[in-house]
Formats: structure tokens, C-alpha cells, sequence
């Protein structure tokens, strides 16, 4: 039964950890390539991209999307979406897909050290070229390099907070279960004295 409990426990940590993972902002320094869009039909991939309906008449089951091609200081290649995520989940109420494409293409540089522009490139989501999944962007600022460190405070805020009410919770749970394993042990030794 023991072996039951750590299990439950692990999975619900896990699915927890991989939750915030997706959902919480990201922030990756790189450097712009290319911007393009495509027409995207949705399949077993789709909970993975953002809600159909922002903008649309009818969620259609295919639509164009705004790609973002960029190396990441390591020289690997990375590809982000950008689309809309309107008033659904993640809550980024993100509307202005077109406004980012045009700064994103504004900061295409090339891999030459003098005309290499540096952007800090802040996402949700995760890359899966199996699955082709696509991380979305949210925003992206120019820096001054591929050495800048770029704190997420709105990570901190959010997660500090989830700890103080988890530990909240788990605190009046375990005050509520000492009182009343204490109750029963005084009712079962009432009239001992």
C-alpha cells in the first residue's frame, strides 16, 4: 500500500512539474533567421497549439500560422510558432500575432559576429520534432548579446505563491487530522481515570 501512495504522490508531482513546465513563460536568447507562414492541418498534435477560435468565425481544421525560425547561442536551431492565444489557456491574451511577426522580421540578422542581432525570445510550450510541436512566442526583445541573463521574476511570483498555498493546504490538512486522531483517543480513553 505504501508503494501505491508514492506512486499517486510521484505521478500527481510529475504531472504537476510538466504543467508548469509548458505553461510558464520562457525566455531563450537568440538570434532571428527567418519569419514565414504556413498552412497547418491539425491533427493528433492539436491540443498543443493555441485555440482555434481567436479571430475565427468557426474553429476551422486547418489554418495559417506565423513561424519563427532562430539559432540559439549553442547554434542549434529553433522554431517557434506565433499565434494568437486570445482569452483561453495559457492566459497570455495574446493578440497581436501580426505586430510580433513584423519586429520579429525586423531582427533577422545573419551569422556574421558584426551583424549578428541578439533577441531575447519569451515562449510557452515545448519543441517535439517527433510529434511537431512548436513552442509559441509571446514576445521578443532586443539584447545586448548571447551572454545575457534574463531573470523571470513573473516564474518567481508565481511560483512562491503556489508554495505558500500548497503549504497552506497541507498544513490545515495536517492540523486537522492530529485534532481529530486526538479526539478519538480521548473518546476512546474517556473514563480511564
Amino acid at each position: 500500500m505504501v508503494y501505491v501512495k508514492w506512486v499517486f504522490w510521484g505521478a500527481f508531482w510529475i504531472i504537476i512539474f510538466a504543467f508548469l513546465n509548458y505553461t510558464l513563460p520562457q525566455h531563450d536568447i537568440a538570434r532571428i533567421t527567418d519569419t514565414y507562414e504556413k498552412r497547418v492541418d491539425f491533427g493528433e498534435n492539436s491540443i498543443f497549439w493555441a485555440n482555434s477560435s481567436s479571430g475565427n468565425a468557426a474553429a476551422p481544421k486547418n489554418r495559417d500560422v506565423f513561424f519563427i525560425q532562430a539559432f540559439r547561442t549553442n547554434d542549434k536551431p529553433m522554431i517557434y510558432r506565433n499565434e494568437d492565444t486570445g482569452w483561453g489557456w495559457p492566459p497570455y491574451f495574446k493578440f497581436d500575432t501580426s505586430n510580433l511577426q513584423a519586429e520579429a522580421s525586423d531582427l533577422i540578422s545573419k551569422r556574421s559576429a558584426g551583424e549578428a542581432q541578439w533577441v531575447s525570445i519569451t515562449h510557452y510550450g515545448w519543441r517535439n520534432e517527433f510529434l511537431s510541436i512548436f513552442p509559441n512566442a509571446i514576445s521578443v526583445k532586443r539584447v545586448e548579446g548571447p551572454d545575457v541573463r534574463i531573470i523571470p521574476w513573473l516564474n518567481i511570483v508565481i511560483l512562491t505563491l503556489m508554495a505558500a498555498l500548497f503549504w497552506g493546504i497541507w498544513a490545515r490538512w495536517k492540523k486537522f487530522w492530529t485534532r481529530r486522531e486526538k479526539r478519538k483517543f480521548d473518546e476512546y480513553t474517556d473514563g480511564w481515570g
